[in-house]
């Protein structure tokens, strides 16, 4: 008998599960379906995400409604749309094999339509996001008076992001006598006050000890200068050849300025943040979970929900304001029993918070060094030997070409084809890390440091690198042409031929948009775009007359609505966030326009910023791609990533 049915999972429920790759069930699952199925207990569940958490109470779920009555009897609350989504093809995964199971996914960034339409149709299962649920329910379109089961997922990620108010006005419209199911991957305060305010005497059950980190995840810190760390995070990555990572910044305009210089410098990267619409949200993410996207940068709030298998890093770029995030971010990797690591970049006066974060994941930190010029190369070019010895060879293919190949080889031995085929790579980056100065600080080494970006290794600028040398320029295409900000910079490199390190910062706004180019390229640029047109409308490129370059306007921090955050759990426990919180807006430049929520209508944000997606890469495999008006220019993406 399957070890799932032994847990009381019926055949079809059990067959449709094989199919998706389960072979036995995690311990969360083992220890948490048995009790579930019960249907009798209130129930908290801590264990960290890419544990299996969703099988652990959707299989219950699917077992304890009654399919053949068509109204919600179950409600699952989780803290963002990608998670929403995902439970929600899970649960109609699991239940492909049952007739008349309807799943509901409700989140904000879709047609809300769209969503009343599915409701009224009949469901079972509704999935939701808080702000959008209680926009629905403000509406009187669903009625939640026969729930008989509610599932709080991420309960840590909800209050953290501020639904606190919209759990309560939710769960106020659900029966008395329903059973509350909360799982969270740590368990503060706030978690504690949920359990206590809605179950009676809830079964409790811990995954490993409470608020750890997976046991699967190795974590690992650098000490450098804060004018180094963009370099030190580069050299990190190129150590790393086969990087799948997710790479945590604090700020929206971080990590658009991260991904745009690892773009220009040849990186498949993109950026993941509150700006981006749900359609841009999409796009990066299916390229990321396509691997076509190497390093996403995400900020925490973006990148809550996010599940891809195998990613191999998570780096945070930025230590996180309050400790529990690290741990979901750490989490993003190690899934599912997968090994994974944890990489912190952090300065001399931030060794303090690792020290901070250890107690909490109850596991140490290995402090690592950034690895030398050489030390680079060597892993880099035996990177490519293996991948060499280990290609499948296509014969039917490959045989025609053979004899030419061999034609044009003979004058070679077979160590001078060696040597020449490894030179390749081995060149590129030998030529790139020549003299590659040591990036590591010492953790009392208290001199001056300053976080603005400098010119560090390669001569490349930091993300937040000066503008001399540089002219600004102004042309009439922007964001009404659904172009974002790496659209913009492939379409500039693709029609010019300049590199995309040429290019400098790029403002976006709606009809129009400044850029900045190198000077000796200024008059190469306006030639080359003098005959192009843009869907029947001639281009037009000219020097900006405004002499600043750079960004209109600054971060503007109000105490309205917006982002609010209810955790409290700052490095040493001092600094508490709740109530209205933090409205961030931008005049443009890298923000775009600014993130705002509100607990009516789910998270409303404008799409100002845009994403770094569209510049011409190379995949693993060196084979040249473009997405959406990607550079074609290899000057423009000269790195080829192993």
């Amino acid at each position: 008998m399957n070890p799932f049915n032994e847990l009381g999972i019926r055949s079809d429920i059990v067959n449709a599960i094989i199919e998706l790759g389960f072979e036995k069930p995690t311990p969360i699952q083992e220890s948490a379906i048995p009790v579930l199925l019960s249907g009798s207990n209130d129930f908290v569940g801590l264990a960290q995400t890419g544990t299996g958490k969703t099988a652990a109470f959707g299989l219950p779920l699917l077992e304890l409604i009654d399919s053949d009555k068509n109204f919600p009897q179950a409600l699952i609350l989780c803290p963002t749309r990608e998670l929403c989504l995902q439970i929600s093809n899970d649960v109609k995964n699991y239940a492909k094999n049952l007739s008349n199971v309807n799943v509901v996914a409700v989140y904000g960034g879709a047609n809300i339509v769209n969503q009343l339409r599915d409701i009224k149709r009949g469901v079972q299962i509704v999935v939701a996001t808080p702000g959008r649920m209680k926009d629905i329910l403000n509406r009187k379109a669903i009625d939640f008076s026969q729930v008989k089961y509610v599932v709080l997922d991420e309960a840590d990620e909800m209050l953290n992001m501020g639904f606190q108010e919209d759990i309560d006005d939710i769960l106020s419209t659900t029966p008395k006598e329903k059973k509350t199911w909360l799982f969270s991957a740590t368990m503060p305060r706030e978690v504690r006050a949920i359990a206590q305010k809605y179950m009676t005497d809830p079964k409790e059950l811990t995954m490993g000890t409470k608020n750890t980190g997976n046991v699967n995840i190795e974590h690992e810190y650098y000490i450098v200068k804060a004018r180094d760390k963009y370099a030190a995070f580069k050299r990190i990555v190129d150590y790393n050849p086969e990087i799948f990572g997710i790479v945590f910044c604090r700020t929206k305009i971080e990590t658009q300025e991260i991904a745009e210089h690892l773009v220009k410098d040849g990186y498949n990267a993109d950026s993941l943040h509150g700006d981006l619409s749900q359609q841009q949200r999409d796009k990066v993410m299916k390229r990321y979970r396509e691997r076509s996207l190497q390093l996403l940068i995400a900020t925490d709030v973006a990148a809550r929900g996010i599940d891809v298998n195998d990613v191999t890093h998570v780096i945070n770029y930025s230590l996180p304001d309050e400790i529990e995030n690290y741990t979901h971010r750490s989490g993003r990797t190690g899934r599912a029993g997968k090994t994974g690591i944890s990489i912190a970049i952090i300065n001399q006066k931030e060794t303090h918070k690792i020290r901070q974060i250890e107690k909490t994941i109850g596991k140490q930190f290995t402090k690592a060094e950034i690895p030398t010029g050489f030390d680079v190369v060597e892993k880099q070019l035996f990177a490519l030997v293996h991948k060499v010895h280990n290609v499948e060879v296509n014969e039917k293919q490959i045989d025609q070409y053979i004899p030419r190949i061999m034609d044009e080889f003979a004058d070679l031995s077979k160590e001078d084809i060696i040597k020449r085929f490894a030179s390749l790579e081995f060149n590129r980056f030998l030529d790139d890390y020549k003299n590659a100065p040591d990036l590591n600080a010492s953790a009392d080494d208290r001199g001056r440091d300053s976080d603005r970006g400098e010119r560090g290794e390669r001569g490349e600028r930091g993300p937040r690198g000066t503008s001399a040398g540089f002219t600004r320029l102004f042309i009439n295409l922007g964001a009404v042409d659904d172009f974002t900000r790496g659209d913009l910079l492939g379409y500039i490199c693709n029609n010019t031929g300049i590199s995309g390190r040429s290019v400098g910062k790029i403002d976006m706004k709606g009809v129009f948009s400044f850029f900045e180019v190198e000077t000796e390229f200024v008059e190469k640029v306006t030639e080359a775009f003098k005959p192009i047109d843009f869907h029947g409308r001639d281009v037009r490129i000219e020097v900006s007359g405004d002499a600043t370059g750079g960004s209109e306007g600054g971060e503007r921090r109000s105490s309205g609505g917006g982002e609010r955050r209810s955790s409290g759990g700052g490095y040493g426990g001092g600094e508490r966030r709740s109530g209205g919180g933090d409205r961030r807006s931008s005049g443009g430049g890298y923000g775009g326009g600014g993130e705002r929520r509100s607990s009516g209508g789910g998270d409303r944000r404008s799409s100002g910023g845009g994403s770094s997606s569209g510049g011409g890469f190379r995949d693993f495999s060196g084979k040249r791609k473009d997405d959406g008006g990607g550079s074609s220019s290899d000057s423009g993406n000269r790195r080829r990533r192993s």
